[in-house]
């Protein structure tokens, strides 16, 4: 086997990866990660997926060990405000979609629901999320038995294996610069060399596979795997490599954002333990509540607004906490590499491929390639169906999030500027035009979405069609047909649930500070 990797850039995507593959794989492999330390991580992603914890399980990792040293909080759903109509909110939680005679509660809900909150008749997130509860008792007891962490039958799955099998009520939102500090430390604990310098130069074979890397203070590092972690330069794969890059700006216009770190007393504040993303004129901002401060930023797109004007409107929108803090002006590349892997070269985090963070895929992102890597990492023959599995596997879920996201613009009702306007009338992938059109008759199922593994299943889809109210939706006409009191039993049990964790879990400040 191959066995000396090097990796090019730190940041979230360089330490995951290093990390990760310490665990997976021990003293059998050598790494050497290379970074500069002039160059700023974009560190903007600070939310996941539900799936992150089992990086942090395969790492060997517990949340009281890494969650304060990263000011780290929960985060069950998103929240998406003023999408519709201002003053309007809805979310998007982490939660089992709930059936009821072989159909979805969301179906039983447009045929005759309790009330007009869709999200809140059918999940209890939300409510305990609007409550700023946590989902874990004082104890350390998660809300729910059937969400068992670390079940023996679970062990060694990868995201894609797990989707299906349960689903997890949180998420994490952490502070991307001290978790890579983390994964620093945890990565060069076993064995990971470290080097702090620059790349000037990356050397080709007459092949035209990467030979080695010129660093300033360190001369040539070279290895048999390189991994291209320098964010949107795409150092390795897009300039030496020269591999293609596909853009999604002609669906997903958002190409730029102004970003702030807010300090605030969070045990005045309190914690809502979820991501929203609140829409603008010209876009939207993201607000993500940690331990000692907020994270927020202001998504858009260059063609409709300026970069002056989308800072005053974010400090706006902050108030008074942000008036002495500096903004992180971010040109985004939107879209995927052709090819994530080329040749002895691998992109993973931005380098590979990026959309707006509108459900917090950036992480995600890079923990899936780190799987995928680690399960088709090569040998000395370089066969190349490892890399065509690897490479479709990337494609596979970029090109899914990507028409997930452009739902989210095509079925937002709001309609009140320009910037809104043109979401109804811009391109937008055939195939998901050809599912809108089915999702119209009859609510997303395994079978009418995006058919490859892109980590949304089918209630996220669901969520977003029935939040926005921009697209008349139907029930099954089945439902005509079935006895309604099972359904109705259903709402009526979460209600009672709702109620119950409502008067007996910890506010989310609370459980923190006493982790911390």
């Amino acid at each position: 086997m191959l066995n000396k990797v090097v990796i090019v850039g730190g940041g979230t995507a360089g330490w995951m990866t290093a990390s990760y593959f310490k665990a997976a794989f021990g003293e059998r492999i050598d790494i050497t990660l290379v970074e500069s330390g002039h160059i700023g991580a974009v560190g903007v992603g600070e939310a996941t997926f539900s799936d992150i914890r089992h990086f942090f399980e395969f790492l060997g990792l517990k949340e009281k060990d890494w969650m304060p040293a990263c000011n780290a909080t929960y985060k069950l759903a998103v929240r998406f405000e003023n999408w519709r109509e201002k003053g309007h909110y809805f979310y998007h939680p982490f939660e089992q979609m709930r059936s009821v005679n072989g159909f979805p509660l969301t179906d039983w809900w447009l045929q005759n629901g309790p009330s007009d909150r869709f999200d809140k008749d059918c999940f209890v997130m939300p409510s305990i999320i609007d409550a700023g509860l946590s989902p874990r008792h004082l104890d350390g007891s998660l809300i729910d038995q059937p969400f068992v962490e670390g079940a023996d039958e679970m062990q060694g799955l990868t995201m894609s294996e797990h989707q299906g099998k349960t689903q997890f009520p949180y998420a994490y939102q952490f502070e991307a610069a001290l978790l890579a500090k983390y994964l620093t430390q945890y990565s060069v604990e076993r064995g990971v060399k470290h080097i702090t310098d620059d790349v000037l130069d990356v050397s080709l074979d007459d092949r035209g596979w990467i030979s080695g890397v010129t660093t300033k203070e360190h001369g040539e590092v070279t290895g048999d795997l390189y991994i291209d972690c320098t964010g949107f330069r795409g150092l390795l794969l897009n300039k030496a490599l020269e591999v293609p890059f596909i853009s999604y700006q002609d669906t997903l216009p958002n190409d730029s954002a102004v970003a702030l770190q807010v300090p605030m007393d969070m045990e005045r504040r309190g914690i809502l333990p979820c991501t929203t993303a609140t829409a603008q004129d010209a876009g939207w901002i993201w607000t993500i509540p940690l331990m000692g401060r907020v994270g927020t930023g202001y998504v858009y797109a260059k063609d409709y607004l300026s970069p002056e004007d989308a800072e005053r409107t974010l400090r706006e929108f902050v108030g008074p906490a942000a008036a002495d803090v500096s903004a992180n002006h971010i040109k985004m590349r939107i879209g995927r590499s052709e090819n994530s892997w080329a040749n002895n070269c691998v992109a993973i985090g931005l380098a590979s491929g990026f959309v707006e963070p509108l459900e917090s895929t950036g992480i995600f992102f890079i923990h899936h390639a780190i799987e995928q890597l680690a399960k088709n990492f090569p040998n000395e023959d370089w066969n190349p169906t490892q890399r065509d599995l690897y490479n479709d596997s990337i494609a596979h879920v970029m090109d899914g999030v990507r028409e997930f996201l452009v739902l989210h613009y095509v079925a937002a009702k709001r309609s009140d500027t320009q910037y809104w306007r043109d979401t109804k009338t811009r391109q937008i992938p055939d195939s998901l035009a050809e599912r809108l059109e089915r999702w119209k008759t009859q609510l997303p199922d395994s079978e009418t979405v995006y058919p490859y593994y892109h980590g949304l299943p089918p209630y996220s889809y669901m969520c977003i069609l029935l939040g926005m109210g921009g697209i008349d939706l139907k029930p099954s006409p089945a439902l005509a047909l079935s006895d309604p009191g099972a359904a109705q039993r259903e709402f009526e049990e979460i209600r009672e649930k709702t109620r119950h964790l409502s008067g007996t879990l910890p506010k989310a400040y609370d459980y923190f500070a006493q982790m911390h």
